[in-house]
């Protein structure tokens, strides 16, 4: 029979050698690794150390951490268009929606965006005006509207009429982008539920079709394909089942952007895209607004700081003008995964680790590849990258885009220029 003074120094040694392997804390009531846990691990298909990085990251955070225990949920937050899958689904849907007549005649097409101009808006009227009355469909999936659909999609792909008329005017480039907010303004007249069958439909035809296939959109042609990452549907994946918190902010329509998240586990519950205002169940022109922008402003979208406003509403619940602020790390994202210009804030705010998908945007690689604080990845994109970018990033002079929509240098948190960065991933 052991002694007690013998069988407390055999205790304190086990206890000593349990904390230097790592399985107990340090301090506190011993606490151990929960038995029958296993951290997922990600597959392969990672540019250089990213996988590792990524591992890091959920080995870190996820719940089979033994610190992890008592703490909320870590939050991620992903982009969807080119981040999650290759090409847009925003431009998916429109080409759809072109294609099969699903966009409604307005009384004025100068209600559909406050930032419509008024070149824009005769061109349109002179385009589609006489194919249908006030809220009837436009027939622009058939020869006699094919000047109408072109007319539309030259104002929502190029931001100009056809003969090369600015189309929006007047908004701030660091909280919407009007081409992008046009598209669900385009939907009104329907319920959530008809767009979300739009998209369905648009979802199965550009998943069946093989890369590279173009599609005839008025007399012109348009990309016809999407296709999820697998890397990226891996990634996610992984981290809701690490115990994650798992978000997707697009700049697509909100009703869009639920039925391609299905594809990657992501319920409706947890897709903040553009949303729009609804009167009797429908759609308005008119959006949802978040901070100090109310309802039917129109002036704010899920858009550069736009996104920050709306993260920091939806999913740490932060109200009224502190939504636009930065807020303290403990309510802030710990990952976040982008590839534009447009994604740039919210991923600055991400506390642990941020993933680019280089599509050579200027802002986002000058301060990717600054890399000032040792938490940016960078990884090329996985389906079709892009070449090295020949030129360096315009850092020191034009690679920020200011509210007015005036260039300038880029510059980290403490005002200093980033200089130009070579594009060194790709």
């Amino acid at each position: 029979m052991t002694r007690p003074s013998t069988r407390r120094r055999l205790q304190a040694a086990a206890a000593a050698a349990a904390i230097a392997a790592g399985t107990l804390t340090a301090a506190g009531p011993a606490q151990a690794a929960h038995p029958t846990c296993t951290t997922p691990k990600l597959a392969a298909g990672w540019y250089g150390d990213n996988q590792a990085r990524l591992q890091q990251l959920i080995d870190q955070y996820g719940s089979c951490n033994p610190y992890r225990p008592g703490r909320a949920k870590p939050v991620a937050v992903f982009d969807w268009d080119n981040t999650v899958v290759k090409n847009d689904v925003g431009d998916a849907t429109m080409f759809w929606l072109l294609r099969n007549g699903k966009i409604r005649q307005p009384a004025d097409w100068k209600t559909t965006s406050r930032y419509l101009t008024p070149a824009a808006a005769q061109a349109l009227t002179t385009a589609c005006g006489p194919l249908a009355r006030p809220g009837a469909p436009l027939p622009t999936g058939t020869p006699e509207g094919a000047a109408c659909a072109d007319e539309l999609n030259s104002v929502y792909g190029t931001s100009a009429t056809r003969t090369g008329a600015a189309a929006f005017a007047g908004w701030d480039h660091r909280t919407i982008e009007p081409a992008y907010a046009w598209l669900p303004q385009l939907m009104q007249g329907w319920t959530a539920g008809q767009v979300r069958g739009f998209a369905a439909a648009a979802r199965t035809e550009n998943l069946a079709a093989p890369i590279g296939t173009k599609q005839q959109v008025g007399t012109g042609t348009a990309t016809g394909w999407v296709r999820y990452y697998d890397q990226q549907r891996d990634l996610i994946e992984n981290l809701r089942r690490a115990g994650f918190d798992v978000w997707i902010s697009s700049a697509s329509p909100q009703p869009v952007v639920e039925v391609w998240a299905q594809g990657v586990g992501v319920g409706a519950d947890h897709v903040i895209g553009i949303r729009n205002t609804t009167r009797d169940g429908r759609l308005t022109t008119h959006l949802q607004g978040c901070g100090t922008v109310p309802d039917g402003a129109d002036t704010m979208i899920t858009y550069v700081d736009g996104k920050r406003c709306w993260i920091n509403q939806e999913v740490f619940g932060v109200r009224g003008p502190a939504a636009e602020k930065v807020q303290p790390a403990a309510r802030r994202q710990v990952f976040a995964a982008g590839d534009s210009d447009t994604d740039v804030t919210f991923l600055r705010d991400a506390t642990a680790l941020r993933l680019v998908v280089n599509r050579n945007k200027n802002e986002l690689m000058c301060r990717a590849y600054d890399n000032s604080d040792g938490k940016w990845i960078v990884n090329p994109m996985f389906i079709e990258p892009k070449k090295q970018k020949t030129g360096p990033y315009p850092c020191s002079t034009t690679g920020y885009t200011d509210h007015d929509g005036t260039a300038g240098p880029v510059r980290r948190a403490d005002t200093s220029v980033i200089p130009d960065q070579t594009d060194t991933v790709f």
